[in-house]
């Protein structure tokens, strides 16, 4: 009896799902958030000191350190909304592998769709449009849509994530445009 062949989506049909599961126990892997500077660190290390007179003498030293650290630059403090308001002025730009800008585990903070006016609009190019929306970004659209009209200043602009790093743009009621960020 002849051996039967299997057609060759259904191989390769079966490897992708070979390597799906494979690659499931990684993806699921929980990530650590980044140590603390060390002039942080240091600070918190001196609330292990059990006498109090060198638990103070400790803070004030590591505490002074860290001031020193700030004012050279060495160290940026920011809390959650200098954060935010980093994320919004760098929307569309890849920074994926820095915590603060997308990459930590605060899904509940990141951007997926970006609403603002624009500023100016002009055709470029073989009809491109290209834009700048309130917070000073400059977008260039990217595919060949054809807009049925120019966009007008302060016009409303919804900027949204597409797959593979690209981004679209719908402006007023019109067509959606896929673009990319320039400035």
């Amino acid at each position: 009896m002849p051996a039967v062949q299997r057609p060759r989506s259904t191989i390769m049909a079966g490897i992708m799902l070979g390597f799906a599961l494979i690659s499931v126990p990684v993806a699921a892997k929980d990530k650590e958030p980044p140590p603390p500077p060390a002039q942080v660190q240091a600070v918190y290390d001196c609330r292990a000191i059990a006498d109090a007179g060198e638990r103070l003498a400790c803070f004030d030293g590591r505490v002074a350190a860290l001031a020193q650290a700030q004012a050279a630059n060495d160290i940026t403090i920011f809390d959650r909304a200098a954060a935010q308001k980093a994320r919004r002025g760098l929307f569309g730009f890849t920074l994926r592998d820095l915590p603060f800008f997308g990459g930590g585990d605060d899904d509940e903070e990141k951007i997926t769709r970006f609403e603002t006016t624009i500023v100016w609009a002009r055709r470029e190019g073989y009809n491109k449009m290209r834009f700048e929306i309130a917070d000073g970004a400059v977008w260039m659209q990217t595919d060949s849509t054809d807009l049925p009209r120019d966009p007008k200043a302060g016009e409303k602009v919804v900027i949204y994530p597409g797959a593979v790093g690209s981004y679209f743009a719908e402006i007023g009621n019109m067509k959606r445009i896929r673009v990319r960020r320039e400035r």
